[in-house]
This record gives C-alpha cells, sequence and structure tokens, in this order.
C-alpha cells in the first residue's frame, strides 16, 4: 500500500561509481521545511515515504514520520534501521531539520544510501502533552517500524536511535529504558498489535542532549523558583515534590544499567544552551557501567554546532555527521544473510 506514494530519488554517478556529496551547511540553524515537493536528483537510488502515519494518540493530532530507504531490495534479513529525533526544546521544530544542515532530508537520504532505513520522526510536543507523551511516541515509533518491518525491508534486531538537542534527550532515554513500563505507550483497537514489539535499540547518538535535568537550576533548587518560561520546565510540567520522580524519570543518566546499549555523545565546548558537563557526566556514567561510550567535544562551537565563522560552523557540522555515521555502521551496518 505505501508504495504507491513512493518518490525515487535518482542515483548520481561518475567513472568510478557512486559519488558521495557533502552535505550543504548554513551559517545559522535552518528550520524551513527542505523537503523535496517533486523527484529530485540526490546521491543514490533511493525511495522515500513522506509523512506516513505511525501513531494516532487518542485526542491528539496523527503522528507522522518521513522514511528514506535504499531502493534496491534488501534481501536476507533486511536493512538496519536508523531512527533519528529532532530538536526544538520539546516544543518546536520537525522532522525534516537539524542544526545548521541546509537540507536535512538529503543528508537523511545520504545515510539511507549507504543501506539503511532511516526514519526521522515527530513527536507530541510540550505545549500539546507533557512528559512523557514525547518519549511514548518516540517508542510507539520505533515499534511501529519493526511491526511493519516487512513492508520495508527492514531487519528488526538492528537499530539505533540519535536525536540532537531535546531529540538527543529522548533518543538516550529511550535507549536507556527499553521495556521500562513506566515509560510504554499504551494501545487500543487496531494498535494493540504493537504492544507486543519491541522498543529496545543496539545504539544511540546523541547531539548536545540533555541527560541529568536535576543539575538544571529550574530542578536543582539552587536558584529557588523554578523558571515557568523554560522549555524543560514545560516539558516536564511539574511543581514541588511532583517533581522528584518526573525529573529523575525523564533523565537517562537514572536509568543508565549494565543493559544499556553503546552510545556516542557529540558536544560544543561553547554551548551556551545546553551545557558540555551534561554530556561529560552521562559519558562517565556510561563508563561507569561498563558501557562503551565514546563522548566527541569539539572546540569553539556553540549549540547547533555553530561556530565563530560559517566555516567554523560547517566543519563542526561535517565532523559531527561522519562521526556519527561511522558509529552507526559500526553498530549496525554490514549485511547479514
Amino acid at each position: 500500500m505505501f508504495r504507491r506514494y513512493a518518490w525515487v530519488l535518482l542515483i548520481l554517478t561518475s567513472a568510478g561509481g557512486a559519488r558521495a556529496e557533502e552535505a550543504a551547511i548554513a551559517a545559522s540553524p535552518v528550520l524551513e521545511d527542505r523537503y523535496p515537493r517533486a523527484e529530485i536528483a540526490l546521491p543514490a537510488a533511493v525511495v522515500s515515504y513522506p509523512d506516513l502515519v505511525f501513531s494516532r494518540p487518542p485526542g491528539f493530532r496523527p503522528l507522522r514520520l518521513d522514511l528514506y530507504k535504499p531502493k534496491a531490495e534488501p534481501g536476507g534479513a533486511g536493512y538496519p534501521l536508523v531512527i533519528y529525533i529532532h530538536g526544538g526544546g520539546w516544543q518546536s521544530g520537525h522532522t525534516r531539520h537539524s542544526g545548521a544542515f541546509a537540507d536535512w532530508p538529503r543528508v537523511l537520504a545520504s545515510i539511507a544510501a549507504k543501506g539503511f532505513v532511516v526514519a526521522s520522526i515527530e513527536y507530541r510536543l510540550s505545549d500539546e502533552a507533557p512528559f512523557p507523551a514525547a518519549i511514548q511516541d518516540v517508542k510507539s515509533s520505533i515499534r511501529w517500524l519493526r511491526a511493519n518491518a516487512g513492508q520495508f525491508g527492514i531487519d528488526r534486531t538492528r537499530a539505533v536511535v540519535w536525536g540532537g538537542s531535546a531529540g538527543g534527550q529522548l533518543a538516550a532515554l529511550a535507549a536507556t529504558t527499553c521495556g521500562d513500563a513506566r515509560l510504554q505507550p499504551t494501545y487500543a483497537g487496531a494498535d494493540a498489535s504493537l504492544a507486543k514489539a519491541s522498543d529496545c535499540v543496539q545504539g544511540f547518538v546523541a547531539w548536545y542532549g540533555i541527560f541529568d535535568f536535576t543539575a538544571l537550576p529550574e530542578f536543582s533548587g539552587v536558584q529557588g523558583t523554578p523558571n515557568v518560561a523554560s522549555a524543560a520546565t514545560k516539558y516536564l510540567k511539574c511543581s514541588g515534590a511532583e517533581c522528584t520522580e518526573r525529573v529523575s524519570l525523564a533523565s537517562p543518566i537514572a536509568h543508565v544499567g549494565k543493559s544499556t546499549p553503546p552510545a556516542l555523545l557529540i558536544h560544543g565546548d561553547k554551548d551556551a544552551v545546553v551545557a558540555v558537563d551534561q554530556s561529560r557526566k552521562f559519558n562517565a556514567a556510561l563508563k561507569a557501567q561498563g558501557i562503551a561510550s565514546e563522548l566527541v567535544v569539539i572546540q569553539g562551537v556553540d549549540h547547533s554546532f555553530i561556530g565563530a565563522t560559517p566555516e567554523a560552523t560547517r566543519k563542526a557540522s561535517l565532523d559531527a555527521l561522519a562521526k556519527t555515521v561511522a558509529f552507526i555502521d559500526a553498530r549496525i551496518g554490514g549485511k547479514r544473510s
């Protein structure tokens, strides 16, 4: 049923075969929707399915994802799965932007061309529903993709979740709370079968994420009354004693254990939005449990890898992307029969 809406993304070749295309980088965060509205030449033979509905939470809008996959049939067990979660302070953002990348759909398509199914997902924003709605939606997307693996040629056994900023927090929380009943979505009717699917992943990547809400002034008690205008306060929507449990439940660092999958954390050392110590402390907590975790601190860049010059932004963004793709390939890449 989905193939009727497929868009085929053309392959660009040179004498030596497929030509890698470097991602375009803008000088500041790109928030416009850059998803192509017609067939367009992209780095490889990729099929894209935009706006697939993966969840219909009662009383809320349908939630959608964009899916990118190689045009060729995968054979064997299928293509490994990459789930991308956008940022935006849990209160804005969409599936087709990330930091200063000028054309995020093209970036995701280029990753799919390497032999992955890539899904960029929506979730309920904090003005729609506070925590734990967003993480429940992330888990729903993972389950829906696994339940529909046959439609899209997905290998159910290989998945990495990845996000930036608020999406980094959600990616880390999804990875550290596999099977946690307190954060599981509820299903009814036609979606009831999704309750049997797994939301576990085999690795995760977090760009400049929040991993410990207790370290934020809003919830640490250091500055007294919480700042009700802050994104984190709107996301958690709690006050007084109620916050103690919710802040802990939302903090990936509180869930790290022996079963946590390997991680890649990337952060700018000049980040004025989310302190780099969030990634440093989370990396230490992962390593203390014996989890394979790599922390990459990029010098001289702020949130979204924005540097002092357009060239610094470009270099930091491309370096982060290259390290991320290498991690994904190392964790779940390669063919399986």
